[in-house]
């Protein structure tokens, strides 16, 4: 990659502003030394979900005996993947299905092996609505019978925020696809990049914050 290609991000900005899922640990830092006090240096601590922002999924997150974010491999994270753009909707039951998905790709298919579904519904990261759009388990089906093998999305979650069964994370455990949620798409055009977004390597962990970046081109 040269110098002059740049990187779009797609992470949003964490802070203790962020809104998180009801319930669930909000961010907060502590400052232990300060320079800006006279200390020799600047060290500090962070609490939080490791669901914060930009993150991706583990599949013990969704499915017992599963494995951690350390053990998914970085492959799966890294290399080609296409953005498509849902017309903004709220279907009944707040899923976009097989038939939305195929209807926002060229051809009808997925044109790449990672991609990420830009739904509008969750425009502010720091101020909650349960009112945002998941996919559903046909949709999940669809992407994995065309080869894919990460999705991610621009919500909370690739499940509405009623869906206390989880149904499309089981469809996810399934297929073995890799997630990520929380993303920022409004400002990139649908087409085709390169995805970049690792998970930190946390022992045992249900998740990991990531800064995912797309690269043009």
């Amino acid at each position: 990659m040269s110098d002059d290609e740049p990187l779009i991000d797609i992470s949003p900005t964490i802070s203790a502003r962020m809104a998180v899922f009801p319930g669930d640990v909000a961010y907060r830092r502590e400052v232990s030394l300060d320079v800006d006090r006279d200390d020799p240096l600047t060290l500090s601590a962070i609490t939080t979900t490791v669901h914060i922002g930009a993150h991706a999924d583990a599949p013990v997150h969704y499915a017992r005996g599963a494995c951690g974010i350390e053990q998914r491999p970085l492959s799966r994270y890294y290399g080609p993947c296409q953005v498509v753009r849902v017309e903004d909707r709220r279907p009944p039951d707040h899923r976009i299905d097989r038939a939305a998905l195929s209807l926002a790709m060229p051809g009808g298919t997925p044109s790449a092996p990672r991609v990420l579904v830009a739904t509008g519904s969750f425009p502010d990261p720091n101020i909650w609505t349960d009112d945002f759009l998941g996919l559903s388990t046909d949709a999940i089906d669809f992407l994995a019978e065309s080869g894919v093998v990460l999705v991610g999305i621009d919500t909370p979650s690739i499940d509405p925020f009623d869906d206390r069964i989880l149904e499309s994370h089981q469809a996810v455990a399934r297929h073995d696809l890799a997630v990520l949620e929380g993303l920022v798409l409004a400002h990139v055009n649908p087409g085709h990049y390169t995805l970049l977004a690792l998970p930190l390597k946390l022992e045992g962990a249900d998740a990991s914050p990531v800064r995912a970046a797309l690269i043009p081109g």
